[in-house]
C-alpha cells in the first residue's frame, strides 16, 4: 500500500461524516474549481461564524517562505498521481494557513517545526529546506516520517511531521479533490422505472397512459414536479 492509499484508509476511518458532507455541500453551492471547507466559503455557517471566517481569511500568519515550505511538504505527503491532484492542487496549504489562525495552539509548533526543518538542512546541506534538492528533502523527511524508526535526536522533527501529516490529510480529504479520490458519492437519488412489467402482468395490472407520461417519463428526470 503506497502513501496515498495509506492516508486514504486513515481518512475513510477517521473523518467525520459531517466533515465530508460539508465539503460536498461546498461543491454544490459555490461551483468553484476547488474549494476547501476551511479555506473557502462554507455551507451552513451562521452569520457570526461567516464573519469570523472572513476576518481570519484577511489575516496572514505564515510568511511567504513558510508557505513555500508547507507547500513542498504537503506535496511530498500527498503528491499528484495519474488519478488525482496533489495536496497543493487541493489547496491544502491554504487550509493549513486557515487552521492555525482558527486554532492558535497550532501556531507555535508549526512555526517551530518549519524552523527546525531549515536548521537541519543548514546543518546537513548548508541551505534551507526549499533550496535543497528533491533527494535531500526526501532524505530528511524519511528520518522523521516513521516515528518508530526515527533517530533519537529527531524527536522534535517527528512531532512536527506528525502534525503536518495530519493537517495535510485532513485538508486534502475534505477538499473536492480528496472527496472525489475517496469515491464518496453523497446522497445520490436512485432512478425508479416503476414496477417491472413482468410483475405488473403477474397481478393483471398495467400503468395507464397518464401515469406513464407524468411519473415515468425518463426525459423529465431532474425536473421538479408540480401538483395538478
Amino acid at each position: 500500500m503506497d502513501r496515498r492509499e495509506s492516508l486514504k484508509a486513515l481518512a475513510v476511518g477517521s473523518l467525520s461524516v459531517g466533515a465530508i458532507l460539508t465539503a460536498c455541500n461546498d461543491k454544490k453551492d459555490t461551483g468553484k474549481k476547488e474549494e476547501n471547507t476551511a479555506a473557502g466559503e462554507s455551507y451552513g455557517r451562521t452569520i457570526e461564524e461567516a464573519e469570523r471566517d472572513a476576518s481570519l481569511h484577511k489575516e496572514k500568519f505564515f510568511t511567504d517562505a513558510e508557505m513555500k515550505t508547507i507547500t513542498v511538504l504537503a506535496n511530498i505527503i500527498i503528491p499528484a498521481d495519474d488519478h488525482s491532484g496533489s495536496a497543493q492542487d487541493a489547496k491544502v496549504p491554504e487550509f493549513i494557513e486557515f487552521i492555525v489562525k482558527d486554532q492558535p495552539n497550532y501556531k507555535l509548533p508549526m512555526r517551530g517545526g518549519l524552523r527546525w526543518l531549515d536548521v537541519q538542512c543548514l546543518k546537513d546541506y548548508s541551505k534551507g529546506f526549499t533550496d535543497c534538492s528533491k533527494e535531500q528533502q526526501i532524505a530528511l523527511v524519511d528520518k522523521i516520517a516513521y516515528p518508530e524508526k526515527a533517530p533519537a535526536d529527531m524527536t522534535q522533527g517527528v512531532a512536527f511531521f506528525n502534525m503536518m501529516r495530519n493537517l495535510t490529510a485532513t485538508g486534502y480529504f475534505t477538499s473536492k479533490t480528496g472527496i472525489e479520490y475517496l469515491g464518496y458519492k453523497g446522497n445520490t437519488p436512485n432512478e425508479w422505472d416503476g414496477v417491472p412489467d413482468d410483475v405488473l402482468k403477474q397481478y393483471g395490472l398495467a400503468y395507464d397512459e397518464k401515469t406513464l407520461a407524468q411519473s415515468l417519463n425518463i426525459k423529465d428526470r431532474g425536473t421538479i414536479m408540480t401538483w395538478d
